[in-house]
């Protein structure tokens, strides 16, 4: 009975090395190899190809070390002119779209992506942001609101503390229009859930008078129809005092309000004399020092998380969510009022982060 040749079975093949073990192997061949083995010997103890063993012997004779070095790889088509001229020109207008910049760097015959470009800058520490929006500033209300930061700088926290802040602000029915990523697919930029629903004439919205205090939220008033003099009177006359004895202020308490000209004309300024209301000096266009505008960014993010399908229910959800306002969170604000005069400080009476 003859006997069956066993058929060799094919080798699996052999996992990928991560390069940790790569770099062992290869010190090992050089620790080997100076020992004084040759090829052969190495490449039986090891289990290499004879090639390979060559090979990273000669990279190791020829470089000194058995780790992979950087490959050159396509050269670059962006020249250290050309990226420099990116940089300068971004620095001195921010607002120079990408496209602008492929047409700069084509005149001095330098061809690249526009992709290619904001890769460049953001290699550089430049990306693309949306602008954040801020009041323009003369020279003379940036130099008003510096005097003010340096004045108050080291005044008593119980000062700000028996501070009633005021202010009003509009709220929209469907939100503040802004520009906004989404995720969709392809040819689907028209489904309902991929759009921002826009009505004519901007669908609706309410003016609102509030204040608080570092004890917490005071009343919210409806502002109905156009506001003038006579109707901010009247806010003040129904809604400052009580909330004065809602948030237990002491005598000494103080009126914050900005400098809108129906806060400082001449009827309104007799008004509060009269009443023996005292304010606090305030310069113009300085909403970066009025701590509210945080709690109106709370308000209206609360208000449109509700969803308000018309200006009665907007107006309901803007008392509701005002009063849900914790405190804590106005306490905070009161608390940490140094620090916004601070970086009005550091920014030498410009725009900050608040």
């Amino acid at each position: 009975m003859s006997c069956l040749t066993q058929r060799s079975r094919p080798k699996a093949p052999q996992k990928p090395r991560s390069k940790e073990i790569q770099e062992q192997m290869r010190t090992k061949v050089i620790e080997i190899y100076q020992s004084g083995k040759g090829y052969k010997a190495i490449s039986k103890a090891l289990g290499l190809q004879r090639t390979t063993v060559r090979a990273i012997i000669h990279k190791w004779q020829q470089h000194g070390t058995v780790v992979n070095l950087p490959r050159s790889g396509r050269p670059t088509k962006m020249t250290p002119r050309a990226q420099r001229q990116l940089i300068r020109e971004v620095t001195k207008d921010p607002r120079t779209t990408s496209k602008e910049l492929q047409a700069s760097l084509a005149s001095i015959k330098v061809s690249v992506h526009d992709s290619t470009i904001r890769k460049r800058l953001g290699k550089n520490g430049l990306h693309g942001r949306f602008p954040r929006r801020k009041p323009l500033l003369s020279k003379k209300n940036i130099r008003a609101c510096l005097n003010f930061a340096k004045k108050h700088l080291n005044g008593c926290q119980d000062f700000w503390e028996n501070t009633s802040w005021t202010d009003e602000t509009k709220v929209e029915l469907f939100g503040r229009q802004m520009s906004r990523y989404i995720w969709r697919r392809s040819n689907t930029a028209f489904q309902t859930k991929n759009i921002i629903p826009t009505v004519k004439y901007g669908g609706g919205s309410v003016m609102v008078w509030g204040c608080f205090a570092a004890s917490g939220t005071g009343r919210l008033a409806v502002i109905n129809g156009t506001m003038n003099s006579t109707v901010y009177q009247n806010i003040l006359k129904e809604n400052v005092r009580p909330s004065v004895r809602q948030l237990k202020l002491k005598r000494s308490w103080v009126l914050q309000q900005d400098n809108d000209p129906k806060h400082t004309s001449k009827s309104t300024s007799e008004w509060l004399k009269n009443n023996k209301m005292k304010t606090l000096e305030w310069p113009s266009q300085s909403p970066d020092l009025n701590p509210i505008e945080m709690l109106w960014h709370d308000l209206k993010k609360a208000v449109h998380a509700r969803k308000p399908s018309n200006k009665a229910e907007l107006q309901q959800f803007c008392k509701d969510e005002w009063a849900k306002i914790p405190p804590e969170r106005c306490k905070r604000l009161v608390a940490s009022y140094r620090k916004r005069l601070i970086a009005v400080i550091a920014a030498k009476g410009g725009p900050t982060s608040y």
